[in-house]
Order: C-alpha cells, then structure tokens, then sequence
C-alpha cells in the first residue's frame, strides 16, 4: 500500500480531527440532558431530540479516531511495542482518568450513576465502573481498547495490504456486530436485562466495529481516502437517511423525551456513525490537499488533549450550569442556554486540559532534577 502522497498529512491525520470533532461534540451531550429535565413544550423536546441524535456519534468516533492514529503510527514504525504503548499511555490517559474519576466521586458526589457508594467496597466499584460521573462509562470502555491493542494489531497485520483478508474481515466484523446488536436490543434495551445488564453498553465489544474499521481505514488507506474524497456526496446521502432513521425511532417512544431511548446500540445509529465518521475524514483529507497547514495544526494541537479535556468537561459544566444559575435560563432560553454552556465547556475544558499537563510537565521535570542532584 503506498504512502499518501500529501505531506501535510504527516501534520494531522484522520485520527486527530476525529478525536476533535467527537470530543467538542460529546460535551454538548450533559448540558441536553441537564436542561430536557427541566419542564419544556414539546417543540423544544423535539428540537432537542434532534441536536442529541445530531451529536451522537462522538464514542464510535473517537474509537475509529485512536485505532486509525495508532496503527499508522505503529506501522510507520515497522513495529507495535506493547510496553511502549502501556507506558505512553499510562501517563496520557490512564493517570488523568484516575485523577479526574477521584475529583468526581469525592468532590461531586452526586453525579454518580446507579447505587452511590456507601463503603470501601462500593467506592472500588464506582470508580472501575464508569459510574462516577455521567459521561466516564465511556473512559471505562475506551481503556479496555489501549489494553487491548496488541488484538487489533494482529488483525492489522493479518490484513495488511491483502483486500482479499481485509473484505472478509470487515464482512465477519460487520455481522458479528449486527448479531450483538440484535441480542442487545431484545435482553437489554427495554429488554428482560434492561436493570442487571445495563454496564453492557461499556464492555468493548459493543464498539469493536469502530476499532477495527479504524485499522482497516489506515491499512488500505488508498482505498479507503479515494471513496470517501470521490463519493462524499453519496455518504451525505446516507448521512441524512440514517439521521431521519434515527429520529424517527426515537419519535416512536414518545414525550417527555428520554435520551435513553436514544442508545448507540441500532443498526441505524450505527450507519449513521460509520457515515459521519467518513464525512469527517472527507473533510480532513480536503484540508491536506489544499495544504491548510495552519488547520492541520489547530487540530493536532487539540487532538492531544482532547481526551484529558474530555475528562473534566462534567465538571466545568456543574460549575457553569450552578454557579450562573443556568437552570433558571434554560426555562426561558433552552437553545441559547445549550451553545453558551458548551462554548464556555469547550474553552474551560481544553484551557484547563493544557494548563494541567504544562504544570504536570514542570513538576515532574524538577522533581526529576532534583532526584538526579541528591543521587
């Protein structure tokens, strides 16, 4: 497979707007759930409903996202060193989701989901769970990925510039995951299971598809960037059907509007995610050949804290949603009240994101000096 023939490529890659694009959507996805619970006419409901569906693609794109970064990374390398990868992480993603997990549930604990801890054990359970806070299920999903990368390499591997393989695998992915999707939605989806089962939404086979599709994406790259470039308008096609097929069975539950009824877990949000997610790497491929160097930039800035800016973003919106008594104007101004919250999220998430690690950096470095002095 030959390397793509931009350089600016080398600057941002279809990963890095992903993880930009999904982690600036999903902060939008409380501040709807904070102010659907307020009493609001059903215009408001639907239009809200809309927006909701319109922003859910955010887990399967960041998945997609690190996958593709990834394996192209590692394949450039000529190797995947598996404690290499542990280590970067580690300090990455795995310290600041430990860090950020405590603040949550020692310091607002009443955004935790499910049963709130009443001892030791329990404590243990929220913080591996995902259920310190509203949106860190997804941290407990997406780590179980960098844990097992070393899985999606092989696959990686095993395809390699092989289409034959690649087809066949992505045909035995796809079905596998139509099936687990079909089991999902008659155990668990208003289902027997809807109560016992529900942490099934954070156990990574229910995203598998999206990381290996982002392997397969890189692997045949060639391929993969002439469709998306030459038939984009073919995917906005399916990009608007799969979105009015989504609030269409979203409508089919009814008012008030329950966001659960909303789930990832369809065939039809799960074309939908598969169609933005090529629409966004559409839109990344169009800025690297026009050479926008300056945008690729911005984007790979972001996209290395997108995930740590992710993490605090509950946090900074209790804050906002509290402390300017937002509540109070999402009675009277529900849309304006969402785009002002998530703009002063986004800027407090990544300004606080970056502060962190810069400070992180610092101490760590004189902590490391002074070590090497007393030794």
């Amino acid at each position: 497979m030959k390397k793509y023939k931009y350089s600016s490529y080398d600057i941002a890659d279809i990963g890095d707007y992903l993880k930009v694009f999904a982690c600036t959507a999903v902060m939008s996805q409380p501040i709807m759930s904070l102010i659907i619970n307020l009493p609001q006419s059903q215009q408001t409901q639907v239009g809200f409903g809309i927006l909701y569906n319109l922003v859910k693609y955010t887990a399967p794109a960041f998945i997609f996202g690190i996958l593709y970064t990834t394996i192209r990374t590692s394949d450039l390398n000529g190797h995947f060193s598996y404690f290499k990868h542990l280590q970067k992480n580690w300090s990455n993603l795995f310290v600041p989701t430990i860090w950020w997990t405590l603040i949550y549930l020692l310091g607002m604990p009443w955004l935790q989901q499910g049963n709130k801890f009443n001892s030791f054990g329990t404590f243990c359970w929220q913080f591996i769970n995902g259920n310190a806070a509203p949106h860190l299920w997804y941290n407990t999903m997406m780590l179980q990925f960098i844990i097992l990368m070393p899985f999606f390499w092989l696959i990686s591997r095993y395809v390699r510039n092989n289409i034959k393989r690649g087809f066949a695998v992505a045909i035995v992915t796809l079905i596998l995951y139509l099936s687990w999707l079909a089991f999902y939605d008659y155990y668990v989806f208003h289902g027997v299971h809807q109560n016992d089962w529900y942490l099934l939404d954070r156990v990574f086979i229910s995203f598998f598809i999206y990381a290996v599709f982002g392997g397969l994406a890189w692997q045949f790259r060639s391929y993969f960037n002439e469709f998306i470039t030459k038939f984009w308008w073919l995917i906005v096609v399916i990009f608007i059907l799969c979105f009015i097929w989504t609030n269409y069975e979203l409508s089919q539950f009814g008012y008030p509007l329950n966001f659960y009824n909303a789930p990832y877990y369809k065939p039809s949000m799960t074309f939908y995610c598969l169609a933005v997610i090529c629409l966004i790497a559409a839109f990344c491929l169009y800025q690297v050949r026009k050479r926008q160097i300056n945008s690729l930039k911005i984007f790979h800035f972001l996209a290395i804290y997108a995930y740590r800016a992710y993490l605090p973003n509950v946090f900074w919106n209790q804050l906002i949603w509290h402390g300017l008594t937002m509540q109070y104007h999402a009675k009277f101004h529900p849309f304006l009240t969402l785009f002002g919250c998530w703009l002063l999220t986004w800027i407090l998430s990544f300004s606080s994101a970056y502060l962190l690690h810069m400070w992180w950096t610092k101490v760590k470095k004189i902590v490391s000096k002074n070590t090497h002095l007393y030794i």
